[in-house]
């Protein structure tokens, strides 16, 4: 069981049934990790400043992340490649149980969290990469 106690959730909890990184849905396979996306400075460094102690210690060991404010400079492309938080809340992307978006259930998903959101969220990303392709 994780505990979460974060700027933006207190005590919200979740299971971990699956194995960290693994038994992920046939059709979800995505390119990065959690760990390998913070390093490159997703959201100009900003995003998940304060959820160290729910995630593990090693996916902050070389993350690009500033605790002050929003940076493009972090971002490995150094551009401003996010949208506010309230846009995503506006479209209407946001669950309640992962309120920071996408990349906050991605990161519990791959914890091995599964959850009702699951099904919308890998068919957001695929919808994504077929744009891409």
């Amino acid at each position: 069981m994780i505990v979460v106690k974060d700027l933006m959730q207190k005590n919200y909890t979740y299971y971990l049934t699956q194995p960290m990184g693994k038994n992920f849905r046939g059709d979800f396979s995505p390119d990065l990790t959690p760990a390998q996306m913070l390093t490159l400075g997703v959201f100009g460094g900003k995003y998940m400043t304060d959820c160290g102690e729910e995630f593990p210690a090693e996916w902050f060991e070389n993350a690009s992340l500033c605790h002050e404010s929003h940076d493009p400079e972090l971002n490995y492309f150094k551009i401003n490649a996010s949208k506010p938080l309230s846009y995503w809340r506006e479209k209407g992307w946001i669950h309640e149980e992962d309120p920071r978006g996408w990349f906050q259930w991605y990161c519990r998903y791959y914890m091995g969290r599964r959850h009702e959101d699951d099904d919308r969220q890998i068919n957001r990303w695929k919808a994504i990469k077929r744009r891409m392709s």
